[in-house]
């Protein structure tokens, strides 16, 4: 008798997948996104372990790419440059509807997915944000003062980017950036 094949699917095709199914469907059904890709349920989850982990990878990616084209675009050098390249990712993320409907039909999940090891966005957004100073030009900041320094950032740009989550209403862009730009000049 013979013995039934197991479909093997990457990490890398799955996220691209939940790329795809997000961008369509603002957020990522497994179910679905199991059949999409021509796989058991229970493949998928071996190969991403959750779904939390799954939309993780998904919104960085697409953010990933926001990001790289906020920096390609950015003109200015040092804290502006900075300032320029959070200026052109919070518009771009504030512009795609897919994950402005995520965060309004999943607002407990859009958290623990941003903000918690579950998902892993934060700390790579941080990480990004380390490269991103690093890359300034004119600052001096030490390995120390570079790591508080990108965390701090982070958590007031997420602030302004998720204030409806967090709270329930809108935050000032212009407040955001006077207390991003004020990190920046402390460090």
């Amino acid at each position: 008798m013979p013995v039934p094949s197991r479909r093997v699917v990457s990490a890398e095709r799955v996220v691209q997948g939940g790329c795809v199914f997000f961008l369509r469907n603002a957020t990522v059904d497994m179910d679905a996104l199991a059949g999409s890709l021509s796989v058991s349920r229970a493949t998928l989850y071996r190969v991403v372990h959750s779904r939390d982990r799954l939309l993780g990878d998904v919104l960085w990616r697409l953010a990933e790419r926001l990001l790289a084209q906020a920096c390609a675009e950015t003109a200015a050098t040092g804290v502006e440059g900075v300032l320029e390249t959070t200026r052109r990712f919070t518009v771009a993320v504030r512009r795609a509807r897919p994950f402005r409907a995520f965060l309004r039909d999943e607002p407990a999940t859009a958290a623990r997915v941003l903000f918690t090891p579950a998902g892993g966005v934060h700390a790579r957004v941080v990480d990004a944000q380390k490269g991103i100073l690093a890359a300034a030009g004119d600052q001096a900041w030490s390995p120390v003062d570079l790591d508080g320094a990108a965390f701090l950032y982070v958590r007031i740009v997420e602030s302004l980017l998720y204030a409806e989550l967090i709270h329930g209403r809108r935050a000032d862009p212009a407040t955001a950036e006077r207390a991003a730009r004020a990190v920046l000049e402390a460090c």
